[in-house]
């Protein structure tokens, strides 16, 4: 995914597409949510990234279920902040996975959790 999809400094209200529609983070949801304060949205996206890695790397060393639930929980939650919907709703998967007594799937998880890093690094080097 390129980082071109950034939104422009108009804004979606200017008719300009705040972001694809398949993006890793939906930025005209992190805009709103930081009330376009770009500093803040690079600030909230570098954080995001580091939480997510640690998060996932956690998870593979989870050796109990209880551990992974919170873990999965606090990525979901971080996600749906920043509108990473692709991450939340692999968050989600895992969560009903274990639900449904199978494993999670971790590795699709970090798949995932990579590829809106990487959009996020792109993001961050504009």
């Amino acid at each position: 995914m390129q980082a071109t999809a950034r939104h422009s400094d108009a804004g979606p209200a200017h008719g300009e597409p705040a972001s694809a529609p398949d993006a890793p983070v939906d930025l005209a949801h992190l805009t709103r949510h930081t009330l376009g304060n770009r500093d803040l949205e690079r600030e909230v996206l570098r954080l995001f990234a580091v939480q997510a890695r640690m998060l996932v790397a956690r998870m593979q060393e989870a050796g109990d279920e209880a551990v992974l639930r919170r873990l999965l929980h606090t990525l979901l939650g971080s996600a749906k902040g920043i509108g990473a919907w692709g991450v939340a709703g692999a968050a989600e998967r895992q969560q009903a996975a274990l639900d449904e007594g199978a494993p999670a799937d971790l590795p699709v998880l970090a798949g995932t959790v990579e590829e809106a890093e990487a959009f996020i690094e792109a993001l961050l080097r504009e």
